[in-house]
């Protein structure tokens, strides 16, 4: 007896790969093999990179906060020094949304940070 095979399941599944695969470069868009593992790597890229967005963001908040604490004459790590010191519980990326949109509410904050430290 012949083996039988699933041909419709197989082509929807390599269908279904090589949908997820349009617009890219060359043979990456349509040769099966280089299809499916250019469609795997990318899922590696992205389970890394949301992971590394967060790192980035972490970074950028705190070029942010640095900037805006040099403006009142302060370095970043003396103005968390002095948060912490006073108190004042307040997470990087309110920190940065502040002295980029708010800069008078920054401003009042690193002064109460100031008196307390």
């Amino acid at each position: 007896m012949p083996r039988s095979v699933n041909h419709v399941a197989s082509r929807a599944k390599r269908k279904k790969i090589l949908k997820l695969t349009k617009g890219y470069f060359g043979a990456r868009k349509n040769v099966w093999t280089v299809a499916k593992n250019t469609w795997e790597k990318g899922l590696q890229y992205a389970f890394r990179d949301r992971r590394n967005k967060k790192r980035n963001f972490r970074g950028l908040w705190i070029q942010r906060i640095n900037a805006a604490a040099r403006l009142e004459g302060l370095s970043y790590s003396k103005l968390m020094g002095a948060l912490h010191k006073a108190g004042i519980e307040m997470n990087r990326k309110v920190l940065a949304d502040l002295a980029m949109n708010h800069p008078e509410a920054f401003k009042a904050i690193v002064d109460k940070a100031k008196k307390s430290a």
